[in-house]
């Protein structure tokens, strides 16, 4: 069965800053139960999140959320891409995050 959520974020008039979140692979049988796959591109920003897997969506909410707003994390090097998972401890989907600068 595919799960799809979309939410509305709230914004304080913040630039258009977006995060690309991209599907690099799907473990386990490699057949996402949502129907995400590898090479899927997936945009964000303090307007919108898009229409995904809501288990996914709320794995990926915090850090698009550190992204969005200039943050980083301290594992990362400045504007590099870091990667994070969907809780399915099965068919797990790794997706990589990254800031889009306009």
């Amino acid at each position: 069965m595919k799960y799809i959520l979309s939410l509305i974020l709230i914004s304080e008039g913040k630039g258009m800053a977006k995060v690309a979140a991209e599907v690099l692979e799907v473990r386990g049988c490699g057949k996402c139960s949502a129907g995400h796959r590898p090479g899927e591109r997936l945009e964000f920003t303090v307007d919108r999140t898009p229409a995904m897997c809501p288990w996914a969506l709320g794995a990926l909410l915090a850090p698009v959320a550190v992204l969005l707003h200039g943050g980083s994390f301290p594992w990362a090097a400045e504007n590099q891409p870091t990667e994070w998972c969907c809780p399915d401890p099965t068919d797990t989907v790794v997706f990589r995050l990254s800031r889009v600068e306009d």
